[in-house]
């Protein structure tokens, strides 16, 4: 069992939230001329432990040891690694004893250069560290200067030059213990959560009225009703196979987690990433086409047999296979939905936790049915004939899916600037797709896979009306008006400022905004106003959603209008920097990131003055850089009114010239 703890332990980190446990930085000291001490400094996080590289049994500790490797030539290593006294005694989760570190600690490592002309060494660890909950397994590149002028990191170097511009990034702020805790950060998150998890359910309900799924709830709930000895038996088992359901769409999301884990900022680069994003384009594109029949997506049927022959096993194992078939069996209609569940997920700030729980919703309605006619058989009599309105469901699933794509055509548009999608551009393909829609609905239009035509349903005839009522909506938006702003679509059109009309301004609402720190902060001493700092990104949905119904609500308007200084900041920006002021960054890991981009070096900025990497996230200061009260995010217009006259209130108590 012990030698399988590792990989258990592996699993859990999958399931962590997106943070570092431990911060590795280094630094050397030179003992004589070819002799140095590489220290290698670790912080802990409260309540985490690091555990140490020589453990009371051993090889045969359940836990993974730290291990620092060096790599390279013209240089020995003296001795191994020498680590500070750990702390030893019985771990009750793991019940034996086992060494560790908790706070900080610094591991040495005498080194002699043979060569030189070595100018740095290149290390590595691997380590382990748990909390009372989690574990997780872990591994960072170390890099060691033995000059002091350039610290060479694999390919990439950070030379003086990069130092120097990392350092101007950096920020006297003042009041910084403010920066700890943000003010709607919990409710937002719960709220998103909970969105997504009531999205996800309804994902899966839409699922169940195609062709793939409908058909199995009779058949599967009537197996496990007769089958089975009793119908005790048969209700359980039931149960256990929506359970299996459920636990197998949850375990699509554990690779992103796994991803989260190794990097926080990674999910949000990559939905912001624009190739990526038109390669979503296009995979929906395809997805909607065989929504409308022209072509069938499936997975290999060697799969499908071969699980539906497992499935014959019998007991729990059968059961498992038994859903594991219907997944895989169901995935031409399942999988566009779930793959807008996906790139939904990614683009949110939450992440892979948001994925999961999207996942878990979409898992829980496609299993709900088997659990619930099998506790209740004779409400199968109730459900409708499968029929022509199933593939009618698959076509309409198809109209929305093209929909949804443009999103994502939209999103590498914005952060790249091509132009090609401006707000009334998209809002114009969203008016052409839903008219197309009303048209199919009323039987105008028609696809491969649509029966005999038949005279239209009264409940159809609604669902058209509510598309025409629905495609009405969308034409103000194509014109330069305030009913242009469309609340209840903000965050899925591209922002009122990216239009094809002359703009004002490009920013929010007309505003008056510096999309440069330095020169915001300029403005600000010259006009002594307190700065509103907006870390937003153009691929940000909620960012557009509070431009779009918090900030255009009067009162706040006003307040950013003529109190403060707006300071936008997109951190998914893709214009290069001119040469000169492109560096390379060392993380606190030791790794090395390259500042290249406008969005490189504002999501930097955020990550080193603020420690943390979620969009919207507005910070509220003085021109001295004084931090007026917590740091806000994504919020209800009642709490950012508050919070705005919060930090007015603030700026004149801490005695500023405030006008």
């Amino acid at each position: 069992m012990r030698k399988f703890l590792p990989v258990l332990l592996l699993l859990v980190t999958f399931f962590s939230q997106a943070q570092d446990a431990v911060q590795w930085k280094t630094s050397v000291e030179k003992v004589s001329e070819t002799e140095y001490k590489l220290l290698i400094h670790a912080s802990i996080i409260e309540n985490w432990h690091l555990y140490a590289q020589n453990q009371p049994l051993g090889e045969e500790a359940s836990i993974i040891p730290t291990v620092f490797t060096f790599k390279g030539d013209g240089f020995q290593l003296l001795g191994n690694t020498v680590e500070e006294t750990p702390i030893t005694e019985l771990d009750p989760i793991f019940e034996e004893e086992l060494s560790y570190f908790d706070g900080d600690v610094t591991f040495t490592q005498l080194v002699k250069v043979t060569d030189p002309n070595r100018k740095s060494i290149i290390g590595f660890v691997e380590y382990q560290a748990c909390d009372d909950e989690r574990c997780i397994f872990a591994d960072n590149d170390l890099g060691f200067s033995l000059d002091g002028s350039e610290v060479v990191f694999g390919d990439k170097k950070v030379d003086q030059k990069s130092v120097n511009l990392a350092k101007e990034l950096a920020l006297p702020l003042k009041n910084k213990e403010l920066l700890k805790e943000v003010q709607g950060s919990e409710v937002s998150k719960e709220r998103d959560l909970f969105s997504l998890f009531i999205l996800g359910f309804l994902g899966g309900l839409i699922a169940l009225l195609t062709p793939c799924v409908f058909p199995m709830i009779p058949l599967t709930v009537s197996f496990f009703t007769k089958q089975s000895s009793n119908k005790k038996k048969g209700v359980s088992n039931a149960i256990l196979y929506g359970v299996f359901i459920i636990g197998i769409y949850m375990a699509l999301s554990v690779p992103f987690h796994f991803l989260d884990s190794i990097a926080p900022e990674i999910l949000n680069n990559i939905s912001t990433n624009v190739w990526l994003n038109v390669i979503f384009f296009l995979i929906f594109v395809f997805f909607a086409f065989s929504f409308f029949g022209y072509y069938e997506l499936t997975l290999p049927a060697s799969w499908g047999n071969k699980m539906d022959a497992a499935s014959g096993s019998g007991g729990l194992i059968g059961i498992f296979f038994m859903a594991l078939t219907l997944a895989i069996v169901s995935f031409s209609c399942t999988g566009p939905i779930l793959g807008s569940l996906l790139a939904g997920s990614l683009s949110n700030d939450g992440g892979a936790m948001q994925l999961t729980v999207g996942m878990t919703g979409f898992g829980v309605a496609l299993a709900l049915p088997f659990a619930l006619f099998a506790l209740f058989p004779n409400m199968l009599k109730s459900l409708p004939k499968s029929g022509g309105w199933m593939n009618t469901t698959k076509v309409i699933l198809g109209f929305l899916e093209l929909a949804l794509a443009f999103k994502f055509l939209s999103n590498a548009d914005l952060v790249e600037h091509w132009g090609i999608l401006k707000r009334e551009i998209f809002i114009g393909i969203w008016i052409v797709i839903g008219v197309l829609m009303a048209l199919y609905v009323f039987g105008i239009i028609r696809f491969p896979h649509d029966g005999p035509k038949k005279k239209i349903s009264f409940y159809r005839a609604i669902f058209g009306v509510a598309i025409i009522g629905f495609v009405i909506y969308l034409i103000p938006g194509l014109q330069k008006s305030k009913e242009s702003n469309l609340k209840l679509l903000s965050g899925f059109p591209p922002p009122v400022f990216y239009s094809v009309y002359p703009q004002e301004s490009d920013c929010p609402l007309g505003l008056t905004c510096f999309k440069d720190f330095e020169e915001g902060l300029a403005y600000a001493k010259k006009n002594d106003k307190p700065i509103l700092l907006d870390f937003t990104g153009w691929a940000c949905v909620n960012c557009r959603k509070m431009e779009e119904n918090v900030w255009s609500e009067p009162e706040i308007f006003s307040l950013l209008n003529d109190e403060y200084v707006l300071i936008s900041l997109y951190v998914d920006d893709r214009k290069d920097l001119p040469k000169e002021n492109q560096f390379n960054y060392k993380l606190p890991n030791g790794r090395i990131k390259s500042i290249k981009t406008i969005g490189d070096k504002w999501a930097t900025f955020q990550t080193i003055n603020f420690e943390t990497a979620s969009q919207p996230y507005y910070i509220l200061m003085s021109p001295e850089l004084e931090i007026l009260n917590k740091p806000q995010q994504y919020t209800e217009a009642i709490a950012y009114y508050n919070w705005l006259k919060e930090g007015l209130e603030n700026y004149k108590k801490y005695n500023f010239s405030f006008q």
